[in-house]
């Protein structure tokens, strides 16, 4: 029954994380950049353990409660995503996105991770995703078994972010044609601007 239950947690997880979104982007980009990303995996997992156990001890129903909230994440969120869009766009229009070449300056880590912390908290969905649905989905079982349920979720969070961090430098080869990163950098500017709209159009419920 544990097993199962852990199992239970961690499929739950994995299908909310594993959809395509601006963090996942954010994540596959310092990956292959190869820029801090110990220090991303670790704010974004740690972020979710810490959301999904909050989710699980019943937090979740105050975010419920106050739904202006989630409203104001919500416009935060969008203006952040628009100008991040814009910022994908001009490098893409630039080209200046690739690879940094060997010994190549990189940012200061402090900025990517307070990049990721953004691209966390001030995502709306990450709050309906992990407090409310895994927490509720937690509900079914019997004490003991939500924290087993919680920690098969957490797991999965754990899994997932070390490989998307770590495993992006498979495509290295693709990447290193300046080519490549215009087009992925169109792509992401393209996502981007269709997150922002599609919270500022559509209410969170």
């Amino acid at each position: 029954m544990i097993l199962t239950t852990a199992l239970a947690g961690f499929a739950a997880s994995a299908g909310l994380i594993m959809a395509i979104g601006a963090q996942n982007a954010f994540v596959l980009r310092q990956g292959l950049q190869r820029s801090h990303v110990g220090v991303v995996v670790a704010i974004c997992a740690l972020s979710d353990i810490l959301l999904i156990l909050l989710g699980v001890a019943g937090i979740g129903v105050l975010v419920e409660r106050v739904p202006w909230l989630l409203q104001a994440l919500r416009f935060g969120g969008a203006a952040f995503l628009g100008v991040y869009a814009l910022m994908a766009a001009s490098r893409a229009w630039r080209g200046s996105g690739g690879l940094a070449p060997s010994g190549g300056v990189q940012p200061a880590w402090y900025k990517a991770a307070l990049a990721c912390l953004a691209f966390t908290f001030l995502n709306p969905h990450v709050y309906l995703d992990t407090m409310i649905l895994l927490g509720s989905l937690s509900t079914g079982y019997p004490d003991t078994l939500r924290w087993v349920f919680a920690a098969g979720a957490c797991a999965a969070s754990v899994v997932w972010f070390l490989s998307l961090g770590f495993g992006a430098r498979l495509l290295t080869p693709v990447f290193r044609n300046p080519t490549a990163w215009r087009i992925m950098d169109a792509a992401v500017a393209l996502f981007m601007l269709l997150l922002c709209v599609v919270l500022l159009v559509h209410p969170l419920h």
